[in-house]
């Protein structure tokens, strides 16, 4: 763990290429399906395109010149400072170092260094996203809200969130 924390670089930047590491990213966790990886790599191809105006924001960690994982983010339209946290992964080869969690807090600081106050992050409530889950409360975050039957009958959506504001 110490030894991938002292090797880990954090990037902002998105560059040509890294449509493919996202892909290869969110398909490694077995989490989400083809449309869903779908989503994750358009998220990057609008970006490299339109640049700043698409209100997304990347960050990247790598790990000896690989992208372990990836965090994807932007302030929500119509209010003062909050924020979404739309992605964040880790490659399976790589869960469990403190790469998640490191990357969380640098997308925390961005958004506090941006002025933002407050993030919202959405996740399934199926069994197997109870890591997930448990990640995001062991990172400061509440449930906010519960959409029953969201994403399927028995699927639904929980939102959590986290006041940065200090």
């Amino acid at each position: 763990m110490e030894k991938i924390k002292n090797n880990l670089v954090f990037r902002s930047t998105l560059t040509k290429g890294d449509e493919k590491a996202i892909s290869d990213i969110v398909s490694s966790t077995g989490f989400f399906n083809v449309e869903e990886v779908s989503v994750a790599v358009e998220l990057a191809v609008e970006t490299l395109s339109t640049g700043h105006k698409s209100g997304y924001n990347f960050i990247f960690a790598e790990l000896d010149g690989m992208v372990a994982g990836y965090s994807c983010f932007g302030r929500i339209p119509g209010t003062k400072n909050s924020y979404d946290l739309y992605w964040i992964a880790v490659h399976c080869d790589y869960q469990k170092t403190g790469i998640g969690a490191a990357l969380l807090k640098n997308v925390e600081n961005f958004i506090y260094s941006a002025g933002g106050g407050r993030i919202y992050i959405e996740t399934s409530s199926r069994k197997q996203y109870e890591p997930t889950r448990n990640f995001y409360i062991r990172s400061g975050y509440f449930q906010e809200a519960l959409l029953t039957g969201f994403y399927d009958n028995q699927d639904h959506k929980i939102i959590y969130s986290k006041n940065i504001e200090k």
